[in-house]
């Protein structure tokens, strides 16, 4: 396990967990996460397909009842069809259909925003659609970020190595930090501290169950 002593008042982010529950759960311990005293945003893209891994969206719930914070994926958004008679037996019994729809498109806090995709360049944050924000690609993280973005966006949707990074390793550019490592791609599943600029990591190749090769490591400076 490792261990670091910058535990106290974190901003912790992660995206595209794609039905990684264990990995998400062994990353939270690995980097000490304390609900009482961390902030936790969940970016997105929590189950994958075929079948859905209903275990890591249930998972997401729970930490959001803990005090985490959570925007949806556009993988989220293809559920609620498949969500109809699905309860999770907590909150009073309100569906997962319902929780999902009460989550908001993006995140603000200490002057980030966090988003699953990204937003559309030209065009106000109020005006954002929930498709875009949940779809974009290229015509967000290619060109430089909107006026709005405060001290930065961090995002997800589009693994970081088709950003021109190195597999399972975060992106980052002036204003914008890619943190979809590559989990559904057999590759990284990365748990990011935003202020203290740290990245926690384990492989997902080949695993659902027994994750490996766990790292902490400073990010460069951009």
């Amino acid at each position: 396990m490792l261990h670091t002593s910058l535990n106290t008042g974190r901003l912790l982010a992660v995206s595209d967990i794609h039905g990684h529950a264990g990995g998400l759960l062994q990353l939270l311990d690995t980097a000490e996460y304390n609900p009482a005293s961390d902030r936790l945003i969940l970016v997105g893209d929590y189950i994958d397909e075929d079948p859905p891994s209903w275990e890591t969206l249930h998972l997401i719930r729970r930490l959001t009842e803990e005090g985490a914070l959570a925007v949806p994926g556009n993988m989220e958004l293809r559920l609620p069809g498949q969500l109809a008679d699905i309860a999770s037996g907590a909150s009073g019994g309100t569906s997962l259909r319902e929780w999902l729809r009460g989550l908001p498109p993006y995140i603000e806090a200490d002057g980030y925003l966090f988003v699953h995709a990204g937003f559309r360049p030209g065009v106000t944050l109020v005006e954002q659609t929930l498709q875009d924000m949940t779809e974009i690609r290229e015509e967000f993280w290619r060109v430089q970020p909107p006026s709005y973005a405060g001290k930065g966006i961090i995002f997800g949707h589009t693994p970081t190595f088709k950003m021109g990074a190195k597999a399972g390793e975060v992106w980052r550019k002036p204003g914008l930090t890619g943190i979809d490592t590559g989990a559904k791609h057999n590759c990284r599943l990365t748990l990011l501290d935003v202020h203290n600029a740290l990245a926690y990591s384990c492989s997902t190749e080949a695993t659902r169950q027994h994750y490996k090769d766990f790292k902490m490591e400073v990010l460069e400076d951009r």
